[in-house]
Order: C-alpha cells, then sequence, then structure tokens
C-alpha cells in the first residue's frame, strides 16, 4: 500500500507541475478560443457549430470548450476545465477578452458612421454593378484559375477579382457568400497604414516626425520617426511568434491596453536599419493615431467617416481593445467585395469616384520597400520589388493576412484580386493562372 500511495503522490505532483507549467500556455488557448469564437459568432454570423468545426479546428485551439450566450453576447472558452476565458461583444467595436469582471459592464463609446450607398452600383455604392463584357479576358481560363484555388488543400473561402473597376470573377465556398464578413488579420496594418495617408494628405501629420512617445525622449528612441515604425524598421525589441508565449500572443490575449508594449521596448538594433515584423509596433502606431485627435469620439469616428465609409467599405468592423484602441495589427472584418474597394482606392492612387483621400505620393511612400527587407516590405504593406512571385509584375503589391488573407493591387493589369480562406496557398500559381486569362 505504501508504495502504491508512493506513486500515486508522485503522478499528482508531476500533474500539478505540468499544469503550473502550462497555465500560461492553457490562458493563451482558452483566450484564442474565445476571441475568435465570439467574433465568428457575433460579428460574422456564423454558427456556434460552424467556428468549432472550422476556424477553431486546429491544434491546439480545438482542445478548448466552447460556449456562447446569444441572450448576453459573450463566448466563453475552457481549457481542460482548468482555465476559462471570456469574450465580449460590443456593438460597433467587435469582441474583447475580458481581464475583469468590470470589464462587462464598462461604459465605451462607439463609433459613428456614414449612411450606406445602396443606389450606386458597385464599386462606388453597394446597388448591382453594371453589366460590362470585356473582350480582353478569356473568361474560360480566368474560372479556371479561380476554381483551382478552392480545394480541400487550399481552404479558399472567397475570391473576387476586379478589373477595370468591374467584378469579372467572384466565388465563395459553401456557407459563405457576398455578405459574409471575413477577417483580414494582419490586413488590418494595411487599414492602419492607410488611416495615417489620410492625415497626411489633410495636412495633419507628417510621418517623417520623431515618433512623439514622452517615454521615449530620455534614450536614443527618441530618434525613432514615424515613418521607421510604418516601415517596422525602428530597431525596438519584439517576438512575433504565435506558437509560443511570446510579445504578440500576451499582447493580444493579456493586455487592456494594447498600444503599450511595443513601447517598452528597448533598442536592440538601430532605427532605419534594423527591419523587424511587429504586431506591437502596429498597434503602438493606432495610439500615435489616438493621441492626433482632442477626443476619443473623433479617433473611433475618423478611421471610419474619412476613410473606410468613404469608399463604401460599410460592412466593415474594427475590433477594438478595452482601453478603446482599434486593434490595427490584426482585427478588421469586412465583405471580399469591400475588401476589394480598399485594393481599388489604391489601385486609383487614393482618388475615389472623384475624391482625393490620399496622394500618389502616399502609394510610392507606403510601395517602397524598407531598407533592410530584402524588398519585400513597404508601409504597412507587402511587396514584390525583388520577384518574390517570379511570374507576377514587381510592381504587384499587396496586404497581407494570417491564412492566407490577401488584396492584391495590380496596377499594370487595372487589377485587383481578393482572397480568403484558412491555410497558406501557392500564390505564384495562383496569380498567374489569372493573369493568364488577359489577352494581349
Amino acid at each position: 500500500m505504501k508504495i502504491v500511495k508512493r506513486i500515486l503522490l508522485l503522478l499528482v505532483v508531476i500533474i500539478v507541475v505540468v499544469v503550473v507549467y502550462n497555465y500560461p500556455k492553457l490562458n493563451l488557448l482558452a483566450g484564442y478560443s474565445a476571441k475568435n469564437t465570439a467574433s465568428s459568432v457575433f460579428v460574422a454570423n456564423r454558427t456556434l457549430a460552424f467556428t468549432d468545426s472550422t476556424d477553431n479546428n486546429f491544434s491546439p485551439v480545438n482542445l478548448a470548450t466552447d460556449k456562447v450566450d446569444f441572450v448576453n453576447k459573450f463566448a466563453t472558452s475552457s481549457a481542460f476545465g482548468l482555465l476559462t476565458r471570456k469574450a465580449i461583444y460590443r456593438e460597433g467595436l467587435g469582441s474583447v477578452l475580458t481581464i475583469s469582471e468590470e470589464d462587462e459592464t464598462a461604459s465605451y463609446l462607439v463609433p459613428r458612421r456614414l449612411k450606406t450607398d445602396n443606389v450606386t452600383p458597385f464599386p462606388y455604392g453597394n446597388a448591382a454593378q453594371k453589366d460590362t463584357v470585356f473582350s480582353t479576358i478569356n473568361y474560360n481560363k480566368l474560372a479556371s484559375a479561380v476554381n483551382k484555388n478552392f480545394d480541400k488543400t487550399n481552404k479558399t473561402r472567397a475570391v473576387v477579382v476586379l478589373y477595370k473597376d468591374q467584378i469579372i470573377s467572384e466565388k465563395y465556398a459553401d456557407g459563405f457568400h457576398k455578405e459574409s464578413k471575413l477577417l483580414g488579420w494582419s490586413m488590418t496594418k494595411s487599414v492602419m497604414s492607410t488611416v495615417f495617408g489620410v492625415l497626411q494628405h489633410q495636412g495633419k501629420i507628417n510621418v517623417q516626425d520623431k515618433a512623439p512617445i514622452k517615454s521615449w525622449q530620455n534614450d536614443d528612441r527618441k530618434n525613432i520617426t514615424i515613418h521607421n515604425l510604418l516601415q517596422m524598421n525602428s530597431g525596438l525589441e519584439w517576438d512575433e511568434n504565435y506558437d509560443e508565449i511570446s510579445d504578440a500572443t500576451k499582447m493580444l490575449f493579456l493586455d487592456r491596453d494594447m498600444t503599450k508594449m511595443q513601447e517598452s521596448k528597448p533598442l536592440v538594433g538601430k532605427p532605419n536599419a534594423t527591419f523587424n515584423y511587429s504586431s506591437g509596433t502596429t498597434n503602438l502606431l493606432s495610439g500615435i493615431l489616438r493621441n492626433q485627435f482632442k477626443t476619443h469620439q473623433e479617433y473611433l469616428d475618423f478611421w471610419y467617416t474619412n476613410f473606410i465609409d468613404k469608399i463604401g467599405m460599410n460592412s466593415m468592423l474594427l475590433e477594438a481593445d478595452l482601453s478603446g484602441n482599434y486593434v490595427g495589427s490584426s482585427y478588421s472584418w469586412a465583405t471580399a467585395r469591400d475588401w476589394s474597394k480598399f485594393g481599388l482606392l489604391y489601385l486609383h492612387n487614393g482618388n475615389w469616384n472623384g475624391e482625393q483621400l490620399f496622394t500618389k505620393d502616399w502609394v510610392d511612400y507606403a510601395t517602397t520597400p524598407t531598407p533592410t527587407s530584402n524588398g519585400t516590405y513597404g508601409a504597412q504593406f507587402w511587396l514584390n520589388s525583388e520577384k518574390q512571385f517570379k511570374d507576377v509584375p514587381k510592381n504587384m503589391y499587396f496586404a497581407d493576412g494570417y491564412q492566407g488573407q490577401r488584396v492584391y493591387v495590380l496596377p499594370n493589369q487595372e487589377m485587383v484580386i481578393v482572397r480568403f480562406g484558412l491555410s497558406n496557398f501557392d500564390e505564384n500559381e495562383f496569380l498567374k493562372g489569372i493573369l493568364e486569362s488577359i489577352n494581349p
């Protein structure tokens, strides 16, 4: 009996040690699942069953047990019954993980939106587009190229192809349609960058100025410019690792104010000479944007009234952290059609149906390679300047999100291509196939 008791005691000790060691990971696991569930159900209007069987069905997130309260609009996720996280839905601000019970009843401001235009035809409104058949497009080749991306391996959910301002191809996976909201993940970084472009065009900011961060003024970080931050080239320390506990995961699933973590990091390189992709940098930039306005309400409104709703991306919803900052690194939802409008705004060099929201100079700036990125990155946009995609023009650039969310802008072809899914895919072949459908 003594031997049995010792063995049982040893097993208990081992279990306790394993739980204690992995407890922080359980916090992040449950946090990811709760946040993703709440947003999928309350922002994208999907069912819990669909969310668990698709968006949350990868390891280790599929180990969490998810529940939804439709009356009070929140989701909970439990990691083996050892730890539970809750994500609440706030109208106008999306879903957010709670940290304390007070978060569930705290008051919050809601962004004011512009009226939706359901009269003007797409793309400048949301009414049906005019039927146009282009003699320069081989529609059979185009359909074949798009259809290839909808096999089980690619897990594609939506593709929209615009040519000369018109949709020439549009396809959705089962369960999705033109009104389905889709999460852009890090494509939100490109959205955030564009707000700087709008402010610069309005003469309200200069991205070449030093970053207005008070805590940096007594050390070498005072030399970091907004430009360095936009190019992910500040020299600041940051760990962007989603497979382990890292700066990125702690920020997204544990922080009340996501604009602060990057601010506290030391220099590990030199500004303008040390490229390091960082979601923390983007959220720091969101905080800088907030400080450009006299009130929190103006900050919340501006992204929509001076940009997003101006171009008819009325389906878009930007999610905010508990402190009311837009999570510019990761959380924006919109239909595939509305995401294509975002690409079209850049294709037209900031001009939207006659109104200049930003200039071609901003497009040139956003697509200028960061000095130490090997030609792959601009100001929160990804580039093809070194022909990473060998069969695609060098001047193609794109917004890039986790699991293959993309908005490609191809100036030479007057094309915008949008792709959403749940896995990475052969981007070169996908784009090559579409480009080959254009007859010379």
